[in-house]
């Protein structure tokens, strides 16, 4: 036991939860062979082989499966009663958080953060930057960013989820659009109109899906990769664009749009913050992961 630190527990805990050797150790900060170490002391500890090796990553095994539960609530109250003296108390604190968003975000999204922020948290900042989903992981594991947040339902395990809302989508047409006039299109009338698409790795492929699978690709006039350049090219246009609803509402405000339900079923976009595991994180950066989800949880509803 004398060997048996608190390091070792959080790389068990860490290797269950991302099921990668790499990905644990970037989350520490350390080598892959000091992860690789510490599995070797943790197997001679419990005389189990505790991962397996396969395709998708490591597979924990029985005794690994026994373990983690426990293992990971000490390893909560022991952070938490560490943290204690370290605690971030926003109310007080004067610091900077960076954030990746899409510029769906920045339109929809960071107005919320931004209101609630001066009573929440009155000295802290936020610094935006672009999303890249390709890229977004690897930016949070250097520590680059904070948090970001996307609607592509992310799967790596280098990372942690946590959900926020889950939004449907509308079609978006200038306000005195000559044909479509009321809150509703039907498809004969959609498939008379030009159509603009959004394409890139926004994470949004439900409407051209639904155009697809409708035989209404070919009535595509213009794709663009950006939502937020939409409202100026349909308010003085013809065309029809599909966007998501809580964005839509805005564009309503802010342009001379109007939106309209949709004839067809379109699968709806999972808005999601991404963050560091929890057991990596610094109180800072938890409360920053529960003060988005607090006032950004259930906005697509």
């Amino acid at each position: 036991m004398r060997e048996f630190d608190l390091n070792l527990v959080r790389t068990f805990v860490l290797l269950y939860e991302t099921r990668s050797v790499t990905a644990t150790a970037e989350s520490m900060h350390v080598t892959q062979p000091t992860i690789s170490y510490g599995l070797q002391k943790l197997r001679r500890r419990f005389s189990d082989e505790l991962f397996r090796r396969s395709g998708n990553g490591l597979v924990p095994t029985t005794t690994a499966r026994e373990l983690y539960r426990p293992l990971q609530n000490a390893l909560v109250e022991i952070e938490s009663a560490v943290s204690g003296a370290h605690s971030f108390d926003p109310a007080s604190a004067r610091t900077s958080f960076t954030l990746c968003l899409s510029d769906l975000g920045e339109v929809s999204l960071l107005p919320v953060l931004m209101a609630a922020l001066p009573s929440r948290a009155p000295g802290v900042t936020l610094t935006v930057r672009p999303l890249d989903v390709v890229n977004a992981v690897d930016q949070l594991g250097r520590g680059e960013i904070d948090a970001f947040i996307a609607s592509p339902p992310l799967s790596s395990q280098r990372v942690r989820r946590v959900p926020l809302f889950s939004e449907g989508y509308v079609g978006m047409v200038a306000a005195d659009h000559p044909r479509l006039r009321g809150k509703r299109a039907d498809l004969a009338a959609l498939a008379g109109e030009r159509h603009i698409a959004v394409f890139g790795p926004a994470g949004h492929e439900g409407p051209r899906r639904a155009l697809e699978a409708h035989g209404l690709l070919d009535r595509v006039v213009l794709e663009v990769t950006r939502f937020s350049t939409l409202p100026y090219l349909v308010q003085d246009s013809e065309l029809v664009a599909m966007v998501p609803r809580l964005v839509g509402r805005v564009f309503t405000a802010e342009h001379r749009v109007r939106l309209l339900e949709l004839p067809m079923e379109i699968e709806p976009a999972q808005v999601s913050v991404y963050a560091r595991h929890r057991h990596t994180c610094t109180p800072a950066q938890q409360w920053l992961v529960e003060f988005m989800h607090a006032e950004l949880a259930g906005l697509g509803q």
